[in-house]
């Protein structure tokens, strides 16, 4: 068993070895908004409805003639629980189970643009790509695997918008994430053997890895608007990869369980959404999106340092393979224009998993998910309005066959994976 900790900028391992499965695919958030969840996010980048549209095409600012201010929450209450055992070889050795993993959320959010005359435009938007929170207890027996971990992240993202001609709009963006994540690993069914080995009494809920830390990153934003007349509209944006480098210290049996000085590299991956918003005629619309990750630029967790030798590895600390594949959500929308006062939306999506099966595991149990989302807006006068939204995740059962030290290790946690998620949001939006 390798135990290794870095003292400082610890994200990546946090972001890489927990995930709810209740968000989206991975550890991507989707949340930005209260008017986007009530439509499961269909047509985001193209409806422009409020200053929310920051988060996804920044080409869209154009369409403002006031500035414009939105502030939302979202309320996340995840369902998630894990159903298994224990194995060596063919023998079931124990029983390991948990219940609600993953602990309720927050997330808030806040945009606002500035037209700065018919043809320019400049916004700033505050808001999570990436979060996630996972707690087993502490004598759960696969700990080794678990444990808990927390990752937070908050992405500062101002943007320019130029308006080329009366239908076609481009804009652009800079990207400063900045990220903090503290992740805990215990012995679970691990301590009697690492009591024989190191000759310390290790308990079942004895810490073997416990990591924290911060850091930023830094990437950039395009998009495209294309507005056919005043009722039809199409989008396509690009969220470029943010890649993040941490340095720090690593102890571990590639080490020799001595400090010593590592890295690690983790790249958030790039993010890429077509859309288009049609109103049909004065009371209903319908929108779409097509959103693609990158995530096949994420194939390992890796750790590197001149002072371990990871055995056929020199100068590898740690080396866990992640084999993400690309994903693709698909959404579409409805929203019902009722009267001068009242719009009320629905969305359906459709998540899909960036992980193998073979590479599935308790800390990144991912799976399909389905998203049922309604919502509704009140105007309460011409530059005034709240948004509210809801949504059901339904994610779909999945085994897991994890090795407990490695990933072909004879020792392995098999089971089950089940996640669902409750969301709610209300938003505020001004223009002034």
């Amino acid at each position: 068993m390798t135990t290794a900790f870095f003292k400082k900028s610890l994200i990546a391992a946090a972001v890489t070895l927990a995930s709810t499965q209740t968000f989206a695919a991975a550890f991507q958030l989707n949340e930005h908004s209260a008017s986007g969840l009530g439509r499961a996010y269909a047509g985001e980048a193209a409806i422009a409805d409020n200053a929310a549209v920051l988060s996804r095409n920044p080409a869209a600012m154009t369409t403002f003639d006031k500035m414009a201010l939105s502030v939302s929450g979202t309320y996340i209450k995840p369902d998630v629980d894990v159903a298994g055992d224990i194995y060596a070889g063919p023998t079931k050795l124990a029983p390991s189970s948990e219940s609600d993993i993953a602990p309720d959320a927050f997330v808030p959010a806040t945009y606002f643009i500035q037209p700065l005359n018919d043809q320019w435009a400049w916004g700033i938007g505050l808001f999570s790509n990436y979060g996630l929170s996972t707690e087993y207890s502490k004598t759960f027996p696969a700990g080794a695997g678990a444990g808990d971990t927390e990752l937070l992240t908050f992405n500062i993202n101002p943007n320019i918008a130029y308006r080329i001609n009366s239908n076609f709009s481009v804009g652009a963006g800079v990207n400063a994430v900045y990220a903090q994540a503290e992740l805990n690993r215990y012995a679970g069914a691990l301590a009697p053997g690492l009591t024989a080995k190191t000759g310390v009494p290790h308990n079942s809920d004895t810490a073997i890895a416990h990591l924290k830390g911060d850091t930023w990153g830094f990437g950039w934003n395009v998009g495209a608007l294309y507005e056919i007349n005043d009722n039809n509209r199409l989008a396509l944006t690009y969220r470029s990869q943010v890649d993040l480098s941490f340095d720090g210290d690593f102890q571990g049996a590639t080490s020799g369980n001595r400090v010593v000085d590592g890295n690690l590299k983790l790249d958030l991956p790039a993010q890429a959404e077509f859309a288009g918003y049609h109103r049909l005629n004065q009371q209903f619309a319908v929108h779409y999106s097509v959103n693609w990750t990158d995530w096949s630029a994420f194939q390992e967790l890796k750790a590197t340092s001149s002072g371990c030798n990871m055995p056929g590895q020199p100068g590898v600390c740690l080396n866990k393979p992640e084999k993400f594949k690309d994903s693709t959500r698909y959404s579409l929308g409805g929203t019902w224009y009722v009267n001068p006062s009242w719009e009320a939306r629905i969305g359906f999506a459709y998540d899909n998993s960036p992980i193998e099966p073979e590479y599935r595991s308790l800390s990144i149990p991912d799976s399909d998910r389905v998203w049922y989302s309604a919502g509704a807006t009140y105007h309460i006068d011409q530059d005034m309005s709240v948004d509210f939204g809801m949504a059901y995740l339904d994610g779909k059962e999945v085994d897991v066959n994890e090795g407990l030290r490695s990933h072909d290790d004879g020792l392995r946690w098999k089971g089950t994976s089940h996640g669902n998620a409750f969301l709610a949001s209300a938003q505020f939006n001004m223009k002034f």
